[in-house]
């Protein structure tokens, strides 16, 4: 299957846009913390650059249809996996910024869900200084279910540094999607979640569990990130309880992971923290 989407690799695009403080303020009241001023937290930059799709143009999971800038990957279920950044500057607010992508790699594999085809797209997202965030990112497809299997349970490890609970709830689910024009209706639609893709509830945001990470581990530190990883590992639901947690450093990088109310990881991360 990958040999056939070899053209789109190396495909590129370039686009612009401004992230107005508007956008800001509402993020910052959607994820309960303090408003930034001047420029963006952290991760933030992703309310930017999203697809402007008619409504025409949707697939059935609200997704645009495939093609396009990403390749058609004939496999129903879409998931953002993970990612990789490194944050040169900072970014403002309210000014156009720049993000320049690339397809890097299309790769299939057989995993518990069957097969799988992971596309790994590059960003280089420059504001008026120049570069300012490099990142990768990974999106994953895979087979439409029929019924919903778990992936191996990963327990949270003991020896936290710190933990912190934080509030879901639908609501924030769908404020967070407007705020990233996020159509995907596993996040919204509960009847389509337990319907069509076969989960047992609504499905909390990976970004959005990324940000509430990293923000908690900015603010428990008082630094600023140099670089961060983060993988989803297991799917995270409305219903479910939600904490951050942290361990302590290691060779001048932390771990974090976001457990879910039965004490199992969803979401692992790391960040290097900046000299």
């Amino acid at each position: 299957m990958p040999g056939d989407f070899d053209a789109w690799i190396g495909r590129h695009e370039t686009v612009e846009d401004t992230i107005a403080p508007r956008a800001a303020r509402q993020m910052a009241a959607t994820l309960e913390c303090d408003a930034p001023v001047d420029v963006l937290p952290p991760l933030w930059h992703w309310m930017g650059w999203q697809a402007e799709t008619p409504m025409s143009g949707l697939g059935p999971d609200g997704h645009a249809k495939r093609g396009g800038f990403l390749p058609p990957v004939p496999l129903e279920r879409r998931m953002w996996a993970g990612g990789r950044l490194t944050f040169h500057a900072p970014l403002p607010i309210g000014v156009a910024l720049t993000r320049r992508s690339e397809i890097l790699k299309v790769a299939e594999k057989q995993g518990g869900a069957g097969r799988m085809v992971f596309v790994t797209v590059g960003h280089q997202v420059s504001g008026p200084d120049g570069l300012a965030v490099t990142e990768e990112q990974d999106i994953v497809y895979v087979a439409m279910p029929d019924r919903f299997t778990p992936p191996p349970p990963q327990p949270a490890p003991d020896g936290a540094l710190w933990s912190e609970p934080a509030a879901m709830d639908t609501v924030k689910m769908f404020r967070f999607s407007a705020l990233t024009f996020n159509g995907h209706r596993i996040h919204y639609d509960l009847e389509y979640a337990r319907g069509v893709e076969k989960y047992p509830g609504l499905v909390v945001h990976g970004p959005m569990q990324a940000m509430l990470l990293l923000g908690a581990a900015i603010k428990a530190r008082g630094a600023m990130p140099a670089t961060y990883r983060y993988r989803g590992v297991r799917p995270l639901f409305h219903t479910d309880g939600l904490t951050l947690t942290a361990w302590p450093e290691d060779g001048g990088r932390q771990t974090l992971a976001v457990v879910n109310g039965e004490g199992l990881m969803t979401m692992q991360a790391e960040i290097g923290w900046q000299a």
